[in-house]
């Protein structure tokens, strides 16, 4: 789930962010703007909810193991933060470096922008390192009150929409970036429940979800994309909405469905090692993979002249999506090795830490 969440953000990221270059610098745009019905698929392709998920499931096993060994709370929660931490800073930090020196030489007021759009998924970052930081309090919240916990959270969620859409109180809505997320990770504690779960189980819970996503988003109350589109009102995912946690459900419910399936296919040694090596390096990935479409789109500009796309995009943007993502990938291949190599690799076995989300123990 992991390895196939992180491969369907960097391509939607590659593939279908259309960039509008004005005299101001380059603003983004996303196809499902310009299609009618296309944001259906968002249901299927918006995966933040899985990788939070997954994610409150490994950092409850990993708790579990350190705890085992003696590691105080404190020093496991300080370990992954600074994992996840630095490597971010150090990023953020050479984009500064990189967009103060181009603005400073060149004068070119929009290298801002660029510098932004190549930092912007580092968001997702920030929120799952206060979901670190916040961890003791989900353990204890988990133990105490189990599956209240997330009645709860949903129910805050909710209650937060009310005062946003009811009465107006628009910088509530922020909370959600905490509360829904928070609910999405603390709903991993209960992983190794839903999979013990009798198949009808799963079943209902991928219709619950379903028709919760249906009857929100046919309300009338929510966009029916789960991303960003020019046009909509506001957006469920910044800062996420109820309709979320409907998704959660749904996407839950849907990877429980087909998991004999994928546990099939996870048999076969090819697939054991391409999802290894996913893993692998799904940290620098998700990291650099923005890095690498911004050099792609500057060695297009200098051996091609050509820089951003066509607006609205055309039957040819959409057959030249394959090939887009070739530019992206070549680019941050070769960041990835430099700063993405590990002593060693990760393995799934059964005593071997793996830590949130996006990194392993050793990473």
């Amino acid at each position: 789930m992991r390895a196939l969440s992180l491969i369907v953000v960097v391509v939607w990221h590659w593939a279908f962010t259309i960039l509008d270059w004005k005299p101001t610098g380059p603003e983004p745009t996303s196809p499902l703007g310009f299609t009618s019905g296309l944001w259906i698929l968002t249901w299927l392709l918006q995966v933040l909810p899985l990788f939070f998920y997954v994610g409150g499931h490994v950092h409850l096993l990993s708790w579990h193991r350190a705890r085992a060994r003696g590691t105080g709370i404190g020093s496991f929660v300080w370990r992954r933060i600074r994992a996840l931490a630095l490597p971010a800073l150090f990023l953020s930090g050479v984009w500064i470096a990189v967009g103060a020196a181009v603005t400073y030489t060149f004068g070119v007021d929009w290298m801002w922008r660029v510098v932004l759009l190549v930092l912007s998924p580092l968001w997702f970052l920030g929120v799952y390192l206060v979901l670190i930081a916040l961890l003791p309090v989900a353990l204890w919240l988990h133990e105490r009150y189990d599956v209240l916990t997330l009645i709860w959270l949903g129910g805050a969620a909710l209650v937060v929409d009310v005062l946003r859409f009811r009465y107006d109180i628009e910088g509530v809505a922020w909370l959600n970036m905490i509360i829904v997320w928070g609910l999405a990770h603390q709903a991993g504690f209960f992983y190794d429940r839903v999979v013990a779960l009798p198949r009808r189980y799963d079943i209902a819970v991928l219709w619950t979800g379903l028709f919760a996503l249906f009857g929100l988003v046919y309300s009338g109350i929510y966009p029916g994309s789960m991303v960003g589109v020019p046009g909509d009102r506001f957006s469920n995912m910044a800062p996420p909405t109820f309709v979320i946690v409907a998704l959660l459900l749904f996407q839950i419910g849907l990877v429980e469905v087909l998991r004999p399936a994928m546990e099939r296919v996870l048999e076969r040694p090819r697939w054991q090692r391409l999802n290894g090596f996913i893993n692998r390096y799904s940290l620098p990935l998700f990291l650099f993979h923005t890095t690498g479409m911004a050099i792609s789109l500057g060695l297009s500009w200098w051996f091609f002249g050509t820089l951003g796309d066509r607006i609205p995009p055309d039957s040819w943007w959409w057959l030249e999506r394959p090939i887009a993502i070739v530019g992206p990938l070549i680019c941050t291949a070769p960041v990835i090795y430099l700063f993405g190599r590990r002593p060693r690799p990760v393995a799934q076995t059964p005593d071997r830490d793996v830590s949130g989300s996006i990194s392993s123990d050793h990473g």
